[in-house]
């Protein structure tokens, strides 16, 4: 057994009884123990008038107590070790710190706290953004996705890939996943087109270089950076996917019916030193109708 646990977020909200369901299984996979964590928002040592001993006790929590009957009634017992953890404190800022001795965080899309039409909490946000481990996010059913991208039947894991800036992370979690899920690893590669350049007057060129052409470059260079990665994988089935388009919506539209979608966190650069989530990866989390793996970069190299 990893010792490392998967950790979920439990809150006794819907989306955080999904996100247990995803991460039990989770935990199963791994062979790893779950440790389901309640942070209390509103916490007594936020009232200036009270005086609090210690953390709050985990054997007395109501919504732990929900976990565990719920755990009880599916049969979990012979699954995962369960650990049940109660915090107080502000969900956005423990449970990415958690993260610090996970394998994974999972949470549901808006805890019970969040406003009706939000499509993502602001602790589903900063745990993605900020987590040291990889963070899934499970999204609520019903999310519609008015634009496929061709897939074949079967569970699918869908991994991003931008050709300019492979993320080597993203990718070798990606291809352990679908090992794990026993799924087929269908990798989008995004390319731009039409490409527009212009002349001095202000009149469209034609472009130098046709699609079949950036189609085939791009393809080509998906499979030089999926190589390594699938170095002890000969098994594994994988459809690389060269489409025109933009990341996001690409990504959005491969999420219907896949088992997980995986994007990556850009890195922290010298002039931005913060962490940020992109553009893209925020996109693919308010929309995706699939459980969405936000993965943080490989540390740099010495």
């Amino acid at each position: 057994m990893s010792s490392a646990p998967v950790i979920v977020a439990a809150d006794g909200s819907d989306d955080s009884l999904r996100a247990l369901d995803w991460a039990v299984r989770a935990a199963r996979q791994r062979d790893a123990p779950l440790r389901v964590v309640h942070v209390r928002q509103y916490a007594a040592w936020g009232q200036p008038d009270v005086l609090v001993a210690g953390d709050p006790d985990a054997a007395g929590d109501p919504v732990l107590d929900e976990v565990r009957d719920r755990l009880r009634t599916d049969g979990a017992g012979a699954g995962p070790t369960v650990e049940y953890v109660a915090l107080e404190g502000a969900p956005g800022a423990l449970l990415p710190e958690l993260g610090a001795d996970a394998q994974l965080l999972v949470l549901g899309s808006r805890g019970r706290g969040g406003f009706a039409g939000l499509l993502l909490g602001s602790t589903g946000m900063a745990a993605a953004r900020d987590a040291a481990c990889p963070v899934v996010v499970v999204p609520p059913p019903g999310r519609e996705v008015h634009e496929e991208v061709p897939a074949r039947p079967g569970p699918r894991v869908v991994v991003g890939l931008d050709v300019d800036r492979p993320d080597e992370a993203a990718l070798a979690f990606a291809v352990a996943e679908a090992a794990r899920h026993g799924a087929r690893l269908q990798v989008i590669a995004g390319y731009p087109w039409p490409v527009r350049s212009w002349a001095a007057a202000g009149e469209p060129l034609p472009p130098a270089v046709g699609q079949d052409e950036i189609e085939q470059e791009t393809r080509t260079l998906a499979e030089g950076f999926l190589a390594p990665h699938l170095k002890d994988r000969a098994d594994l089935p994988v459809d690389i996917l060269a489409l025109p388009g933009g990341a996001a919506g690409l990504l959005v539209s491969a999420s219907k019916d896949a088992t997980l979608v995986v994007v990556g966190r850009h890195r922290r650069r010298l002039l931005a030193p913060a962490r940020m989530i992109g553009s893209v990866t925020q996109a693919v989390l308010l929309h995706a109708a699939a459980p969405v793996a936000v993965v943080p970069p490989s540390p740099p190299r010495e």
